[in-house]
């Protein structure tokens, strides 16, 4: 089925008129989420209504829940336990063919998985989500089970909202909400030969949370890859997709990753959060000379401002940041991310969609025309893109974009090897800014000690200079989880594109020569340096700034 009979059909059907329809396409294509469930969460049209012509477009048949009673005899075909995790419900025993009621067309995959229980044909019907979950929790409360597991059973005993659900439900729900209260930024679900580990990257290190059987990976899989919209069947190829939570009355958009690996597919979910995700530049750990240089930066007419480091380092973060204060009713400013990462009002906000060929690059030269002050391309990730931006930055905008470098003097050889001109390079950057994010000691247990001159050697501070100022360790308790940090803060390193820079640039010069002069000229302070102010300021450990710049 096409989404468009899906679409003629509702106009057909008087369920929507055209202006509700629109409406509903437009939340639809923001949120992630599908056409149909977008309606009813909207209240444009009654559930029953639409997915009985969903069900009319998907050709299966349609299970109205004001006139259906499920047959005892389709009830004892399945296991109560695999009816529940699966989220469908026998309801009709007739010719040697068991009808189930499922509440998403995508869901016809049941059929074969509980064939083989049920030791006939199974076929699947469609039924609108809540009356199904109400379904589900009336007609299997009595049904036998088939001696489920632990989850099985602790769903069967529960009480309250918690046994409206699936067990399988139940534990990815729980999962993400544990996950968002303990602050995590990444949930990662991986198999081995005998157990399923599950991680969460909390500040930056990942701790182990759960153990589970080797067993719930194939139903915890297929959960996961149908809340991001991802092909169920596909198990050798990597797939990408994104899967809108809501914990709290917040929005929760979750990055899924999938990975075949040896035993069975690896996943990663990037857990962000749009309402709190922002912070100002001075919150980040911007401080001091730098804070005031990168200010004087983003307050230029034009040119491009780089932000490097790798993966999960707060590049985004403080690109927004920088946004929130060039944020005015005078300056127009547009933005083509991958995802939208954050939601900042009065700004005009681009997601790239590479299945429809929207890359950053064909955003890029459609911004151009709806004259811009301020453009943030998420990433520069090829020479097309790194091209069109320099030409931006040329003809009278600020750019800013992300690279993934290990530091800042690298990102100006980075767009050379592109393909970039150096003279275009030398003439349009402005400046680049490399950053990782440190640990914050936890104030709360928090010791001093006197660290030893080895200790201060290693971070390239003098012993006798470090006289008389307080360093902490870290030691651990209940409020930082015993882990001795909570939180965390940037560490910067700003280069400034100065003649000499530009001309060093201009001549190809090699990224050891551009740092060395960017360094012994003054301008700039390295990561280690920005570190150690962090260290003697109380911030952080010493330990946990050689755990982050140590290869720098």
């Amino acid at each position: 089925m096409s989404s468009e009979t899906f679409r003629r059909l509702l106009l057909e059907s008087n369920v929507l008129d055209r202006e509700r329809l629109a409406k509903a396409e437009a939340a639809a294509a923001s949120r992630g989420t599908p056409l149909e469930r977008t309606i009813v969460a909207l209240q444009l049209a009654d559930e029953t209504a639409v997915w009985r012509v969903l069900a009319k477009a998907h050709g299966l048949k349609f299970v109205d829940p004001g006139k259906f009673a499920p047959q005892a005899e389709a009830l004892a075909k399945v296991p109560k336990e695999q009816a529940e995790q699966n989220e469908a419900l026998p309801v009709l025993w007739k010719d040697g063919v068991l009808w189930l009621a499922i509440d998403d067309p995508i869901k016809t995959y049941v059929a074969d998985n509980l064939a083989f229980l049920a030791g006939c044909t199974v076929q699947c019907a469609l039924m609108p989500p809540q009356a199904l979950k109400q379904a589900l929790r009336k007609h299997l409360a009595g049904a036998p089970g088939g001696g489920a597991g632990g989850a099985g059973k602790a769903g069967g005993a529960a009480g309250g909202a918690e046994s409206e659900d699936a067990p399988i439900i139940r534990l990815v729900s729980k999962t993400i909400d544990e996950a968002l209260q303990q602050r995590a930024s990444d949930i990662h679900i991986e198999p081995f030969q005998q157990r399923l580990r599950i991680r969460y990257r909390i500040d930056g290190v990942l701790k182990e949370v759960a153990s589970l059987e080797i067993t719930l990976l194939a139903p915890l899989t297929s959960r996961l890859k149908i809340l991001a919209g991802l092909d169920i069947a596909e198990k050798r190829k990597p797939q990408d997709g994104r899967i809108a939570h809501t914990s709290d009355g917040r929005a929760i958009d979750i990055r899924t990753s999938v990975l075949p690996g040896s035993h069975g597919e690896t996943i990663v979910m990037r857990l962000l959060d749009k309402e709190r995700g922002l912070m100002s530049l001075e919150k980040l750990g911007f401080e001091g000379h730098d804070r005031e240089r990168f200010q004087r930066l983003i307050a230029r007419p034009n040119g491009i401002v780089l932000v490097t480091g790798p993966t999960g380092s707060g590049k985004t973060t403080t690109l927004y940041g920088a946004l929130q204060q060039l944020n005015r009713a005078d300056v127009k400013i547009i933005t083509a991310e991958d995802p939208v990462e954050f939601n900042i009002r009065g700004i005009n906000q681009c997601q790239v969609k590479s299945r429809i060929g929207l890359s950053f690059a064909r955003i890029l030269r459609a911004m151009l025309r709806q004259a811009p002050n301020v453009i943030l391309v998420g990433e520069i990730r090829d020479q097309e893109t790194a091209e069109i931006a320099v030409q931006a930055a040329l003809t009278g905008h600020l750019v800013f974009s992300t690279l993934h470098t290990n530091d800042s003097a690298s990102a100006i050889t980075r767009l050379t090897d592109m393909g970039v001109k150096p003279f275009l390079v030398a003439a349009s950057v402005q400046g680049v800014l490399a950053q990782r994010l440190l640990r914050v000691v936890c104030k709360q247990c928090r010791e001093t000690y006197e660290p030893s001159d080895t200790e201060l050697r290693s971070i390239g501070v003098d012993p006798a200079g470090a006289r008389g100022t307080p360093f902490y360790r870290a030691r651990g308790c209940p409020t930082c989880e015993h882990t001795g940090y909570r939180g965390r803060l940037g560490i910067y390193e700003l280069l400034q594109m100065d003649n000499t820079l530009r001309e060093m640039t201009f001549r190809g010069e090699p990224m050891v020569r551009l740092r060395e002069y960017a360094w012994q000229s003054g301008g700039m302070s390295t990561l280690l340096q920005d570190g150690v102010r962090k260290v003697m300021a109380g911030h952080t450990t010493i330990p946990e700034l050689l755990r982050v710049v140590a290869a720098v």
